[in-house]
């Protein structure tokens, strides 16, 4: 069994990868850090004796991510689960935050994950199996002022899946979409998106051991943590307006001073 997984080198990708290799997977990892990806490799060398392959790529370049499909599709007869993992923040207003940065996230977040999900569904289709597990957020389920783009991209991973979900029910396959929402996460978002959260973050090795269960157990919507799932239903009931004025001041406590 062999599975793929995008932003490796750190967080919950690299967690993930760790937890899969100890189910017993062969893994695939990606991520532009070769170095931390190296060192994965490195260290779960150490604990069983199984296949661990390094493909960097920068997924924001959108050329990358159609050499690295075609490499695996090369090199690979069939990947049995793709975790859409990779993606990054941005912290600030609108207007004030840097539109190249920006762009890289969108091409990141949106551009890779539906470009990855297309093609290797279209594998998985042809011989009905397989799982794809795409990384959303609770930022998905509402609006993002003080990082509109990110919470923007969140909501296309959220909804794309959800559609594609919709779709393979319709067509009776056995192949499997999953997406995954979590909260805050203990791991190095905060400094990349140069916010700190004042929530209490979930542990990233128990969010990615929880969503790798959950992906296996064949759950849809993956959502760690009672007061995420709280936040999800908030999002749901509240008025657009209302849910926009609480957003803002949550993002507001965000800043690092």
């Amino acid at each position: 069994m062999l599975a793929f997984i995008t932003g490796a080198s750190s967080g919950i990708g690299r967690d993930m990868a760790r937890y899969l290799y100890k189910l017993g997977y062969d893994i695939i990892i990606t991520a532009r850090n070769e170095e931390a990806l190296q060192i994965l490799k490195q260290e779960l060398e150490k604990t069983r004796t199984g296949k661990i392959y390094v493909l960097p790529a920068d997924l924001s370049e959108e050329q990358e991510v159609i050499q690295l499909y075609e490499t695996i599709k090369r090199e690979f007869k069939k990947i049995d689960i793709v975790i859409n993992n990779a993606g990054f923040g941005l912290f600030g207003r609108f207007v004030q935050t840097d539109l190249e940065t920006e762009i890289k996230m969108i091409h990141t977040n949106i551009i890779a994950v539906h470009t990855l999900t297309k093609l290797f569904l279209q594998d998985m289709l042809n011989y009905n199996e397989g799982k794809i597990l795409n990384v959303s957020s609770v930022a998905g389920f509402m609006p993002g002022p003080l990082m509109a783009t990110y919470y923007s991209t969140k909501n296309y991973v959220f909804r794309l899946s959800e559609a594609i979900h919709k779709e393979l029910k319709k067509m009776n396959s056995k192949v499997q979409i999953s997406v995954l929402c979590p909260g805050p996460v203990n791991t190095n978002f905060n400094q990349v998106a140069n916010v700190k959260f004042n929530l209490r973050e979930a542990s990233s090795e128990k969010v990615a051991k929880y969503a790798i269960e959950k992906m296996l157990q064949g759950k849809f919507k993956i959502i760690p943590g009672i007061d995420i799932k709280i936040a999800r239903l908030g999002s749901k009931i509240l008025p657009d307006n209302l849910l926009a004025e609480i957003c803002y001041h949550m993002q507001e406590k965000k800043e690092r001073k």
